[in-house]
């Protein structure tokens, strides 16, 4: 009997806290989403050929590490703030934080700390860097802090989770130059394909748990799926889908007709995405793991490998075949006879 009662209390007793935990909820896994500075580094440097080259890669460095770490600031808040509701969720249940492996005061002091380092490794690199690694930060809150946690309001919660995409392409762009500002066209199609790939990742969460449990179970673990569906999850990513090429379209007639070569690759990239998310278990409720997709990888491989040959080699008979065949606005305007 004493060595029963042993047992029962053994089971009874809170698990204990421990340092992995306290690494695993900075999810150092997914830094490599930070990724997405990349082609702002890119982009500035091809657009912005005055601006000096002087410490680039100490810059890049630096503004990297710091990006990572205002990450991870986010995601340590996202396990405190989300370990109540992962509770429910099928396999988010066995998160360090849902299962009481964390120290909470301590997680705050690890959610302020990863921000401060951060945000001061940000201000070596330059000032218009810091204000986007600080606003990054501040979305973070806002996305996973009540009263206002944007993550709990259907669509506003893919918008303002994808927000981090342009912000991380503004980081890049600020890495290499200040001097300048990037084009909003750019901007908005980068924020617009975050919001596709993020609604698909909302779709395949919601369809796997409704497959399995119902709708009502789906709304314990997430708010914003007691308003989604299927169908209103697909009809969103076909309205991200076109806004993002949209924008994308306005951005290459704009700065870089060349890049129009590379849109067939950039919709099959999305087409494979999209394939992906239907399948059972998808791989885009883990975007770390994408990774292990071979055909992603090579259809990401083969159009950012065009699209940077595309920044840097100029096609002139390009301009020849898409130059205005119609009076445009610009032509409308100026009078006759001039």
């Amino acid at each position: 009997m004493a060595a029963s009662a042993t047992k029962l209390s053994a089971k009874a007793s809170p698990p204990k806290t421990s340092l992995r935990a306290h690494i695993q909820i900075s999810r150092v896994d997914h830094w490599v989403k930070n990724v997405f500075v990349l082609p702002g580094i890119f982009v500035a440097a091809t657009l912005d050929q005055q601006s000096s080259r002087s410490g680039l890669l100490i810059r890049i460095l630096l503004g990297l590490l710091a990006t990572c770490l205002i990450a991870s600031s986010n995601y340590v808040i996202n396990e405190v703030m989300d370990a109540p509701f992962d509770r429910q969720h099928p396999t988010k249940r066995n998160r360090p934080a849902a299962c009481g492996l964390v120290n909470i005061p301590l997680a705050y002091v690890q959610w302020l700390t990863l921000m401060a380092v951060g945000l001061t490794i940000s201000l070596f690199v330059s000032k218009a860097f810091a204000i986007t690694m600080l606003v990054l930060w501040i979305m973070g809150c806002l996305y996973n802090i009540p009263p206002l946690r944007t993550k709990d309001a259907p669509y506003l919660d893919v918008l303002s989770e994808s927000v981090n995409n342009p912000l991380r392409m503004l980081a890049g762009w600020f890495i290499v130059t200040s001097s300048i500002i990037p084009p909003a066209s750019l901007l908005l199609s980068y924020w617009m394909v975050g919001c596709y790939f993020m609604a698909l990742k909302r779709y395949a969460e919601y369809r796997d748990i409704v497959t399995v449990c119902d709708a009502m179970i789906a709304a314990s673990y997430r708010k914003s799926f007691a308003f989604y569906n299927q169908e209103r999850l697909l009809s969103s990513v076909m309205f991200y889908a076109s806004a993002a090429m949209l924008f994308f379209g306005a951005f290459i007639m704009r700065y870089r007709l060349e890049l129009i070569v590379s849109v067939p690759l950039v919709a099959l990239v999305m087409a494979v995405y999209l394939h992906l998310a239907f399948k059972p278990d998808s791989v885009v409720q883990r975007p770390e793991g994408l990774y292990r997709e071979p055909l992603l990888m090579i259809s990401v491989t083969v159009c950012s490998i065009v699209m940077v040959a595309l920044m840097i080699v100029s096609i002139p008979g390009l301009h020849t075949i898409f130059s205005p065949t119609a009076p445009t606005e610009a032509s409308a305007s100026v009078p006759l006879g001039r």
